[in-house]
């Protein structure tokens, strides 16, 4: 991709530059750090935050639940965050807090937490939402919905295909800030909150038991240990 950086005033020194830019590629933040860079949020009652997501995790000592959703007031999105408020106490339990984010602004999501439920509202959400306005941290992450851009010479201005909202992404980060899980939702398709507590389980058992988890492991089910011997006991077991 290429585009033109301008100099000058417009007079005789003014000089356009062509800068090309390679295909960023987008890698996954699995057993790395989640980036630390603060965002805006709003809480519940409405005051205007700044939320660190690594930082959150690292100095609270907890893991954090991050998911993105696409936009506020549409259909699939409130069904998940009224889903992840429902298990909000079993994530409690679990030592883990849950932020949800978009691309809106904070007054944008003030309205829905204000919007009744029956209405398709999210009144009664009580967790923070990120308002990641700027995209810094979406573009960061690599998941907003970009098809394709393009400088426009004659408007100075990049031309961006596709809607560049988020798909719905979801990060589990640990207490040293790592991110240990990452998915990516297409728009229509909504979370199973559950699945996200049955991960913090397995995670917390392995930090706290060293062992690993097998296929379809559940609170309370064998786990083995990661030898030629562990694996050849628990498919015998």
């Amino acid at each position: 991709m290429s585009f033109y950086c301008f100099q000058g005033d417009g007079g005789p020194n003014f000089a356009a530059l062509k800068i090309t830019y390679k295909t960023r590629i987008i890698m996954s933040f699995v057993g790395k750090k989640f980036p630390n860079i603060a965002v805006d949020a709003i809480s519940e009652m409405g005051d205007n935050l700044k939320i660190n997501i690594f930082e959150e995790a690292v100095n609270n000592n907890k893991k954090v639940l991050l998911f993105w959703y696409p936009k506020d007031f549409t259909f699939v999105c409130p069904t998940e965050l009224h889903a992840f408020q429902d298990a909000l106490p079993e994530f409690e339990k679990r030592n883990t807090v849950v932020i949800g984010a978009s691309c809106d602004t904070n007054e944008v999501h003030f309205a829905w937490l204000n919007t009744a439920k029956n209405n398709g509202g999210i009144e009664g959400v009580t967790y923070p939402i990120l308002a990641d306005t700027n995209r810094n941290l979406s573009n960061i992450l690599g998941i907003l919905d970009i098809e394709s851009s393009q400088y426009d010479e004659e408007n100075d201005t990049l031309l961006i295909q596709g809607s560049n909202v988020t798909y719905r992404a979801t990060y589990l980060v640990d207490e040293t800030g790592k991110v240990f899980h990452e998915s990516v939702n297409d728009m229509p398709l909504g979370r199973n909150v559950g699945e996200y507590l049955r991960l913090i389980d397995a995670y917390t058992h392995v930090q706290t038991k060293g062992e690993v988890c097998p296929a379809n492991w559940e609170e309370g089910k064998e786990a083995m240990f990661a030898t030629r011997e562990g694996v050849a006991n628990y498919l015998n077991y």
